[in-house]
């Protein structure tokens, strides 16, 4: 991958894969590895939530927190303070990163070019741990506007030495992605999400304030020298406000955007930004699925926008979602698939 060949339309994966141990997620990352590593492929780092609670996608966002503590809860994650004792599964959480990365950094040193490489990484964004993280004192920080403030510029810190870890770890890097998950944020803005006891649901978060957090973020990896984007396969996404908050990728599942989302997406692409489309489901069967029908949808949808493949180096083409719910075999056939797909589409 050299600098001039990433502007291509490219292929790559929202992040999870199925699996239950460390083996299971060395395999995952031989597997992008091999099927994305080179052009047009965006590979990236997979998780493997089937380990646990430490590798969900909230006990992962929480190893990157930083000056905050947590532990976990029968009710799930919970904020403890900033007290410098994070409690036995946060510790765990940590690790659990750092030996993703040892296996990332040992398995891509024959698999990525010496020079030019791009990768991506991914992170919960901070209202999605806003959503599903509980305050010291019991319900969601998303009840707290001071504890969520906290938490957002927590994140943004976190982001910024987990950039330049990833960075240390894979010298060959040009580009480095760090996708921002937040599938919770359609629910927050909209007033969705339940309280602990479950008979009412959270304020809605005021627009302005929403934007705020996400922006510090996604400022904050911008300036570690990487490129933000943001992903959410839920319906009802504010994807204006997204890229208004500094989004430079638009992650989105192409089953769930409304009309009105197709304008922000073209306008992405059209001011060279990135948009990865999710056209292939995110569980199935091998083979029930074509390169020629992923490669028809996408390129019936770039004609809908009246947009020319050949003028869009920023469409990135993907699975709908994470694979977690798949089998290997399928994970791997996915990713083949959004891989010979995206070849198709720069073929024209």
């Amino acid at each position: 991958m050299s600098g001039s060949s990433m502007s291509g339309i490219r292929a790559t994966g929202v992040g999870s894969h199925p699996g239950e141990d460390q083996r299971d997620h060395a395999e995952a990352v031989r597997v992008v590895l091999g099927e994305l590593g080179q052009e047009p492929g965006l590979p990236y780092l997979p998780e493997v939530p089937g380990r646990g609670a430490t590798a969900t996608m909230t006990g992962r966002g929480l190893a990157v927190l930083d000056a905050l503590d947590a532990d976990l809860q029968p009710a799930g994650w919970r904020l403890t303070g900033s007290s410098g004792s994070p409690g036995v599964d946060h510790r765990r959480a940590r690790s659990l990163l750092g030996q993703d990365l040892d296996t990332l950094e040992e398995l891509a040193q024959d698999a990525l070019p010496a020079e030019g490489a791009a990768f991506k990484i991914q992170v919960a964004g901070p209202w999605t741990l806003a959503a599903t993280v509980e305050r010291p004192r019991g319900d969601k920080l998303l009840a707290d506007h001071g504890a969520r403030r906290e938490l957002a510029q927590a994140l943004a810190e976190g982001v910024r030495a987990h950039v330049a870890d990833v960075r240390r770890r894979l010298p060959s890097l040009e580009r480095l992605v760090v996708q921002v998950d937040e599938p919770a944020l359609a629910a927050v803005v909209t007033g969705s999400v339940r309280t602990a006891s479950g008979f009412s649901r959270h304020r809605t978060v005021d627009l302005p304030e929403a934007s705020q957090a996400l922006e510090w973020v996604l400022d904050a990896v911008t300036e570690a020298g990487a490129e933000p984007w943001v992903h959410a396969c839920a319906p009802d996404t504010p994807w204006g406000l997204v890229r208004g908050a500094g989004a430079r990728g638009l992650s989105v599942d192409l089953a769930m955007i409304a009309a009105a989302d197709h304008d922000v997406l073209a306008e992405a692409l059209e001011a060279g930004e990135s948009v990865a489309l999710g056209v292939v489901p995110g569980t199935g069967s091998a083979g029930a699925t074509g390169d020629a029908q992923v490669t028809e949808r996408v390129l019936r949808w770039l004609d809908m926008l009246g947009l020319d493949p050949a003028e869009v180096p920023g469409l990135v083409v993907a699975p709908a979602c994470g694979l977690a719910g798949a089998d290997a075999a399928y994970a791997r056939a996915a990713l083949a698939l959004v891989r010979t797909s995206a070849a198709n589409v720069r073929a024209g």
